[in-house]
């Protein structure tokens, strides 16, 4: 694959070996790695990015060493959230951890693990190559929908949900830093 402007982005839905899926989607921010990391490794940095129509609330975050409101999310930092997508029905809470933090090289990842929320499992990671004067954005969530082999069924449906979510998330790290 050749080198992705500022507007094309690559994404699919896949199946693992196992069984769960996978979500990917990956774009190119023309701004440097260090500012494009910067920005991701905070709770501000999660609020930019998360459409208003999913009405996120940060609850609580506390650094690894039970520090409330790090300005960096390191490995062991947890995060407590709610959404209530389209302002419809309940709250929806959602506690990550970040599990992985590492920069070397001109790349960088981050990964959480979703240990609490409206997910049987979510493990996303977001990676960062610097490419030229600007950097590659690639996430990928593995997840399993709640309900078992009903979950399995209308797990198509889930990509509905992703696609709009994640292409603002990488509009944005455009507009914001690009």
């Amino acid at each position: 694959m050749g080198r992705l402007t500022s507007t094309e982005v690559v994404f699919h839905l896949q199946a693992q070996p196992a069984g769960m899926p996978v979500y990917e989607r990956s774009t190119h921010v023309d701004a440097p790695l260090e500012d494009v990391w910067e920005f991701h490794s905070s709770g501000d940095g999660l609020e930019a990015l998360t459409p208003d129509w999913l009405h996120l609330r940060i609850e609580e975050a506390t650094g690894p060493d039970g520090q409330p409101d790090p300005d960096v999310l390191e490995k062991g930092a947890t995060i407590v959230s709610s959404v209530r997508p389209f302002g419809v029905g309940p709250r929806q809470r959602w506690t990550s951890v970040i599990v992985d933090r590492r920069e070397r090289d001109g790349h960088a990842l981050f990964r959480d693990e979703m240990v609490d929320g409206p997910f049987a499992s979510w493990e996303h990671t977001h990676r960062f190559s610097a490419e030229g004067e600007g950097t590659l954005v690639h996430d990928r969530v593995e997840y399993e929908l709640l309900g078992g082999p009903v979950g399995r069924v209308v797990d198509p449906f889930a990509v509905v949900g992703f696609e709009p979510m994640f292409r603002y998330r990488h509009r944005r790290t455009r507009e914001l830093l690009g």
